[in-house]
């Protein structure tokens, strides 16, 4: 509705139109993930990949050879959002919800876990890895214990969260950010990815954020 009033509208008019809609809609939490079904999911197609499943309401990663991944077949924005999610290490030893995002044109993973279990950061900043970055931190994952995750994305920077620690916060402006592979396109536009691990997300969801004054 919006976008066919917006056509009737001079140009500055209509981009005024379409920012308060965004900023109406902003704050409003929605889920991309039913707890029942793959519904709005698909598997990504790599090679030896793992199952995936739904399960007592999570969205179960089986471990791969070495990885296993879905991806979101939705519509999603480049920029000016977040992201929050549940999930938790069943069984392996590296990461086991990873996620990959939009970052405007480009995409990012953000690494849950990875280089033998503890490792997270995002791959890859300026060509470097999250083993590499200054994004990276170490963090003990407990297994089997669910853990609370949120990442916010905007054209100036990306921040994230553990539970209540915010353990990345980067200006990206001016810098390259980019997957670590061609492989891991495959889990773009938004993805969750486990390493010869099985993990399991629960409680996806995203809200729009406001443009920074």
């Amino acid at each position: 509705m919006v976008y066919y009033y917006a056509m009737r509208l001079p140009i500055w008019l209509a981009a005024l139109a379409s920012l308060v809609y965004a900023q109406s809609n902003a704050g409003e939490w929605r889920p991309l993930f039913d707890g029942a079904s793959l519904q709005g999911w698909r598997e990504a197609p790599f090679r030896y990949h793992g199952a995936v499943r739904v399960e007592n309401g999570s969205l179960v990663l089986g471990a791969g050879a070495p990885l296993t991944g879905v991806s979101w077949t939705g519509s999603f924005p480049k920029s000016g959002y977040e992201v929050r999610f549940e999930a938790e290490r069943l069984r392996g030893g590296d990461f086991f919800a990873s996620l990959t995002f939009p970052v405007g044109d480009s995409f990012c993973t953000w690494v849950i876990g990875g280089w033998g279990g503890d490792t997270v950061g995002l791959s890859n900043i300026d060509d470097l890895d999250a083993s590499e970055n200054e994004t990276r931190i170490l963090f003990n994952f407990e297994r089997a214990r669910w853990y609370r995750f949120r990442l916010a994305v905007t054209l100036q920077r990306i921040q994230a969260w553990i539970e209540d620690r915010r353990v990345i916060d980067i200006l990206i402006q001016g810098r390259s950010v980019r997957l670590r592979s061609a492989d891991m396109e495959q889990s773009a536009p938004l993805g969750f990815l486990s390493y010869n691990t099985e993990g399991a997300i629960r409680n996806v969801a995203y809200r729009l954020v406001p443009p920074a004054n």
